[in-house]
This record gives structure tokens, C-alpha cells and sequence, in this order.
């Protein structure tokens, strides 16, 4: 998986740690908070400046300030993250505030993910894990430094316990307000090395049940700032008229009646659309829906119908005379294949999905003479600084980037287009802010969307019931070659985010898998859990088909495929026991599916009902087991497991995109259909923790198992009837049943 190993590339280092986190110096200052029993909170601003390195500040009071570097958009990160700082330095988690970290990819980049100031891809805890902790220990070590010299005691005699350092053999402690206040600097800064790092039985945070998110209170009373409340003095808004196909522009804009509209100060064309803003957001809205315009209508998106291009990748998937670019290949498995006694093949199919965050796309920016100033809820704000600088026509270091809170990304905030906006409008109005903020319609048609997906496998079986060969072929467009070029040619034209997913680890002798890269014109983009979302479908639901023909059980072909995997095991094991597998019902069924994606291993099992009569599915229970590692914040991870397993429902019976001659149909959520509150199951999540591996992503992981969950319980139901399209549509579950 090249692209990604190139993710993961840049392990921390003795010097990268140095870079990253020391060399701030140190200082004393003044200010603070009350203790704060319920734990951490968010603040705008540290107070003091006793700065061990560039993410923690200490007050004289005690407090202590920690730098957040990832984008919060409802997976928990602003806790997680500090959280291991704050363990590591022995903080008083009560007395801690968390602030955003500003745009600094050098101090604040992500060492798992090319140094990059990027959240997503459940990269963020796997990434700094280490560099985090590290931190925290550094932090730890000045501490206890400092007080030694107050002290006038060796070093090794301290020890510490949250917010204080005790000498035990005088009796006498400090607080780190004391330090803070009083301590002297350290020349040179101490290092920590790993050997600094607490053991899972000295911490105090990590893996308590109840350490609460700190972002939910001021979700919960309203005060939480996301990007559609930034509120600037004088602010204008914006909105923009897009081009109904991608790639097209405005000819000829008739814009008598939309002037007419009050508050409207100005309409204008750019490149793609075209440009309004007025005093509030219904005139930009009124005047956007007044305007008539001719549009171009040469762009070669206006071939693109994705219900036949569907059924073009299908058939390019299965002509095996087509070649691809490998991204595994282990084994001959298409000679072992062709020399088996019995072949297995299906095609899986998966349609185009929207993020659908709740909150739409906004940004507000302000632009005076080189210089431009943001706000955002944004998933990469280094990325950010550099579109708003190429638009702006200046250098990414004359661009402030203020990252506010996400109402949901799901990689659809590491797009561009709502940044390119609202700077593009605010050059009309130089010293004036300009908010703009997409409408739903707007979202719905102009996403960048998951990409249109045919899988074809092909499993060779032995004739004493093994798995002798596996072969994947995956067609897709590409989501790299569009958003990183220069790694997806390093990469040979090898797309990983989009093949993610499709290694695994059930042993099987010959395993190839290939990506066929379509090029048909329309932009598409990263959405949760990208590629495990689709290819976990087809293989999870081929292991069912197998066991099917084998005449095994779903859950022992599993165990014994995942013998020399424990964890794997372990997770599988469980989840079948809480739900009971082996248990008949009445009018219902059981499906099971296992993921190792992100880092996780995740078994789930669905409990679904089927209409036959209209084609509908519902799911009654999902049980999940998940190992995630360490279990940092478990309260969180069963939270995501919910989050995610919800939303992998939606999409896998409910979510489509559809485009025809390039323009997409749905427009808001009366067509755009989701997952319903009545509609939720009852979800029961264990979270299997082992300390001794380095934690998982998790807002992903509990996505790709529960689609093929879904499927494989529907064909224990009906005695056979595979799903293999997603979303499991009423009219192609009856097709299915009538096939």
C-alpha cells in the first residue's frame, strides 16, 4: 500500500521530537482558573507562559494549558489527544484547558501522516500517539528538573502526582503552579527518552471509563463556535452560484432581478459560478435564486452517467484480460485459480455517497492589502493557508487560519472549494469579512463524493475445503490523483485509499489484488472510511459465499482463516457469543462480519427483518466486539463504534448519489435518503482493550463490517439471496429475491 506507507513514513525520531516539541524555552507568568472537577475544559488562549515546549503552558495558579492539533469535528480528538500529554506530565486533568493549535504544520504536523496538520483517515491518535506522549514526558522531566534546584534535592528523590511534585523523604512537595511561579530554567532542556514513558499500569487517564469529552458540554448548551456561527464586525455574506455540471463556467449572467434584491452589494462571475454578496444571508440567497445565467456546456462531465458507468466498471472488473496496478500480489493466484477444481466469483457494486455533516460547508474570510485572515471548520489547516494564499495571489505565511469546530467532516473539510469561496469573495470587498455558507442544495449537488466502485472476485477452492486463491480486482476513478498528484504518480498510478481495505488477514496461500483506474471527468473524494467502507462488503460477504459452498459455518471458516491471528480471533469469538449465534429466530437472522482496518480488529453481528413484500430491511440489534488496542478513552470509542455503525447503515440501505449528464439529482434530504432516529437499532458495543498494541484509528472502524453484517444475515434469511450493491435499495432486494 504505497501511498499510505508513505503516510506513515516519517516514524518520530530523538531529532524529530526535538523539533516538534522542545526548544520554546521557558518563562513564568501569571493567571489562571478554578479547579474544575468535571475535568478539562476548552479555552481560547493559554494563560501563562512557563512553556516547556510548544504544547504545554503552565500558570502560576497550576493550570495547565495543552495544545490540541487536530481538527474536532465529533470524534473526540480535542480529549484524546491532550489526554496523553496530560498523563505523561502528570497534569491535573481539573485543572487543564485545551486550545486549538493555530496553523504550524512544523510545531503541530502529524508525524504518522507526512508531518502533515491533517485530520483524517483515523490517522490522528495512531499518528502522534507517541510524539504526544513524548511530549508529555519531556514536559514531566523540566518539572521535576526545576523543582531539584527549588528544592535542592537530587533529581531522582522527586516524584510526582497529578499537578504536584513530592520529595518523600523530606515530606515536602510543590505544586506546578509553584514551579511555574518560581522555578529556575533548565540549560539545556531535558530530553525525555522512551524509557520516560509510564508503564499501562502507572496511568491514571488512559483507559478510565469516566473521562468525559470536553467538547460535548458546550455542544450540549449551545456556546460551542463552529464555523456557521463566526460572527465578524462589519461581515458581509456570500453565496455562489455554482455551474450545474463540474467544469463548466458562466457565458452570459442576466442579473437584473437579483440586483433588486435589498442588502445585495455586489454579483459578479468567477470562474466556476458566480459570485454574490449582500448585507445577509436570505438576500444572497433570494438574489442567487433570481439569477439566469448561461452556462458552457463543454465539459466532459456532462458524459458522465453514473448508473451505466456503474455497469461499465463492472464489466472492465471482470475482464481479467484487463490489467491493473497491483497493490498486493503474493502468490500465483490467478494460475492457481484457473487450475482449481472449483471458482468462486461475484461482482460488488457500490454508488456514489455525500458526506451529509450537518453542518454545510462555510468559511469566513477577511482580506486586507497580502494578507487574509479565516475562519473555518476546516480538516486541514496548513492546506488551508495554501489555497486561501493561491486565490488570494500571496504567500501561505500571510494567511491566518483560525480552526473552529466541525459540524462533521468525514474528509469532506479537507476539500478546498468552501475555502476558495469565501476568499475569492472577500477580494471583491478588501477589509471587509465575507462569511459564506453553502446551502443544503448546494452540498447535495456539488460534493466530491465517494467514487463509484466495481469489485470482482474471483476465489479458487481446494477440494478438501480450503481457500487455495484469492483474486480482487477493484475499478474505481481516483481519489488521489486529484488531490496528491505527485504521490499518486510516485506511486505508480497505484490509488490505496481507494484499494484500502482490500489486504487482510486471513490466510490464504495466493492472494492478488489490483486497482483498474477509471478516468471519466468528475471529481471525487475521501469520505469515512474511504475504501474499507466498500471493500470489506465484497470480501466479508465472499467469506459468507464460501462457507456457503463449503457447507461451514460462517463463524468457524472465519477462525479457522484468522487461526494464527489471536486478536482477530478473540473479537470474533466474543461477538458471536454475545449474540447468541447459534440461536434460531423467529423471522430474523444473524450476519456476521469482521474488519481489521484502521488498525482495529471489530467483529459485528446484525440482526435483521425483511419485508418481503416491498423489499425493505430492518435491523433490529448489532452486537460489536472491538480491539482497539489501547482503549485511550473508552466511553469515546463506544461512541464512535455507535456513531459509525449508524452511519454505515444508512449508506449501506439507504445513501445514493445519483448523476445523469452530469448533473446530480438529489438535492436535500427529502431525496437524499438517511437513517431515520426510529430507524436505529439497539447497539451493543465491548471494547476488548489490549494495552500491549499501540492504539487504533477508531472513528471508522465500527463503518465497514456493518454493510456486509447486513447482507450476510439477509441471505441466512432467505436461504441464499446475496445483496451485492450497495445501498440494498427495496427494488434491488426483490430483484434479488426474484433472481
Amino acid at each position: 500500500m504505497q501511498i499510505q506507507k508513505q503516510l506513515h513514513a516519517s516514524k518520530i525520531s530523538r531529532r524529530s521530537f526535538m523539533i516538534h516539541a522542545g526548544g520554546l524555552g521557558i518563562a513564568v507568568a501569571f493567571g489562571g482558573i478554578p479547579n474544575l472537577a468535571a475535568g478539562a475544559i476548552i479555552t481560547g488562549q493559554s494563560t501563562g507562559s512557563f512553556q516547556p515546549n510548544a504544547w504545554v503552558t503552565i500558570a502560576d495558579d497550576g493550570s495547565v494549558t495543552i495544545v490540541s492539533p487536530a481538527s474536532e469535528m465529533g470524534q473526540g480528538i480535542m480529549t484524546t489527544l491532550p489526554l496523553l500529554i496530560a498523563e505523561e506530565m502528570d497534569a491535573d486533568w481539573d485543572r487543564t484547558r485545551i486550545i486549538q493549535a493555530p496553523s504550524d504544520a512544523e510545531r503541530y504536523g502529524n508525524p504518522g501522516f507526512y508531518g502533515m496538520q491533517l485530520t483524517g483517515g483515523s490517522e490522528s491518535t495512531r499518528g502522534y500517539y507517541e510524539l504526544l506522549r513524548m511530549t508529555g514526558a519531556q514536559t514531566r522531566k523540566v518539572l521535576l528538573a526545576c523543582a531539584a534546584e527549588m528544592l535542592k534535592v537530587p533529581v531522582d528523590e522527586l516524584s510526582t502526582s497529578p499537578g504536584k511534585i513530592m520529595h518523600k523523604a523530606s515530606g515536602k512537595s510543590l505544586d506546578y503552579g509553584d514551579v511555574a511561579r518560581l522555578g529556575q530554567i533548565p540549560d539545556p532542556l531535558p530530553q525525555a527518552e522512551k524509557t520516560d514513558l509510564k508503564s499501562p499500569d502507572q496511568w491514571h487517564y488512559i483507559g478510565r471509563k469516566d473521562i468525559p469529552r470536553i467538547d460535548v458540554p458546550s455542544k450540549t448548551n449551545g456556546t460551542a463556535i463552529f464555523g456557521i456561527d463566526v460572527q465578524q464586525p462589519d461581515m458581509l455574506f456570500g453565496a455562489v452560484l455554482r455551474a450545474p455540471v463540474q467544469g463548466e463556467k458562466p457565458l452570459n449572467i442576466n442579473d437584473r432581478e437579483a440586483k433588486a434584491i435589498s442588502g445585495i452589494s455586489h454579483i459578479f462571475p468567477l470562474s466556476y459560478g458566480v459570485g454574490i454578496i449582500g448585507k445577509t444571508v436570505e438576500a444572497t440567497k433570494k438574489a442567487k435564486d433570481l439569477l439566469d445565467v448561461t452556462w458552457s456546456t463543454n465539459s466532459r462531465v456532462r458524459d458522465y452517467d453514473s448508473a451505466l458507468l456503474l455497469e461499465e466498471y463492472r464489466k472492465v472488473g471482470a475482464d481479467i484480460n484487463q490489467p491493473g496496478v497491483d497493490a498486493h500480489n503474493e502468490g500465483n493466484a490467478k494460475a492457481v485459480i484457473q487450475q482449481a477444481n472449483k471458482v468462486l466469483s461475484a461482482d460488488y457494486l457500490s454508488d456514489h455517497v455525500y458526506h451529509a455533516t450537518m453542518e454545510p460547508m462555510n468559511a469566513t474570510a477577511l482580506v486586507k492589502g497580502d494578507t487574509v485572515e479565516l475562519w473555518a471548520p476546516t480538516q486541514g489547516p496548513t492546506f488551508t493557508q495554501r489555497f486561501a494564499a493561491n486565490v488570494a495571489g500571496t504567500t501561505p505565511d500571510k494567511v491566518t487560519v483560525h480552526t473552529t469546530m466541525l459540524g462533521g467532516g468525514f474528509g469532506r473539510r479537507a476539500e478546498d472549494d468552501f475555502i476558495i469561496d469565501a476568499v475569492s469573495l472577500a477580494m471583491q470587498v478588501k477589509g471587509t469579512p465575507v462569511k459564506v455558507i453553502w446551502s443544503r442544495e448546494d452540498d447535495v449537488q456539488h460534493g466530491k463524493y465517494r467514487p463509484l466502485t466495481a469489485q470482482h472476485l474471483e476465489v479458487g477452492l481446494t477440494d478438501d475445503g480450503g481457500i487455495a486463491a484469492w483474486h480482487h480486482r477493484i475499478v474505481a476513478d481516483s481519489i488521489f490523483a486529484r488531490t496528491f498528484p505527485q504521490a499518486f504518480s510516485g506511486a505508480n498510478g497505484l490509488d490505496d485509499v481507494i484499494t484500502e481495505g482490500s489486504d487482510f488477514k486471513y490466510g490464504i496461500p495466493a492472494h492478488h489484488i489490483e486497482y483498474i483506474r477509471q478516468d471519466r471527468g468528475l471529481d471525487v473524494g475521501f469520505w469515512r472510511a474511504v475504501g474499507s467502507g466498500y471493500t470489506k462488503f465484497a470480501i466479508e460477504c465472499m467469506i459468507d459465499e464460501i462457507a456457503t459452498a463449503q457447507g461451514k459455518d460462517p463463524v468457524d471458516l472465519r477462525l479457522e482463516m484468522l487461526k494464527d491471528v489471536p486478536r482477530a480471533s478473540e473479537v470474533i469469538k466474543q461477538v458471536a457469543q454475545k449474540a447468541r449465534w447459534q440461536e434460531k429466530r423467529e423471522n430474523t437472522a444473524l450476519g456476521l462480519a469482521y474488519s481489521d482496518s484502521f488498525g482495529a480488529h471489530c467483529a459485528l453481528v446484525a440482526e435483521i427483518a425483511l419485508n418481503r413484500e416491498n423489499g425493505t430491511i430492518r435491523v433490529i440489534n448489532v452486537w460489536g466486539v472491538v480491539d482497539p488496542g489501547v482503549a485511550i478513552q473508552p466511553r469515546n470509542i463506544d461512541a464512535q463504534m455507535v456513531g459509525a455503525i449508524n452511519h454505515g447503515i444508512s449508506h449501506a440501505l439507504f445513501e445514493q448519489i445519483n448523476v445523469v449528464r452530469g448533473e446530480v439529482q438529489e438535492g436535500n434530504f427529502d431525496t437524499y435518503r438517511v437513517l431515520r432516529m426510529s430507524e436505529m437499532p439497539e447497539i451493543d458495543i465491548s471494547i476488548h482493550a489490549t494495552p500491549e498494541n499501540k492504539p487504533s484509528g477508531i472513528g471508522e472502524v465500527g463503518l465497514p463490517p456493518i454493510g456486509p453484517a447486513i447482507a450476510n444475515a439477509v441471505a441466512r434469511l432467505t436461504n441464499g439471496t446475496r445483496l451485492r450493491h450497495y445501498p440494498f435499495l427495496p427494488e434491488r432486494v426483490l430483484a434479488a429475491l426474484d433472481a
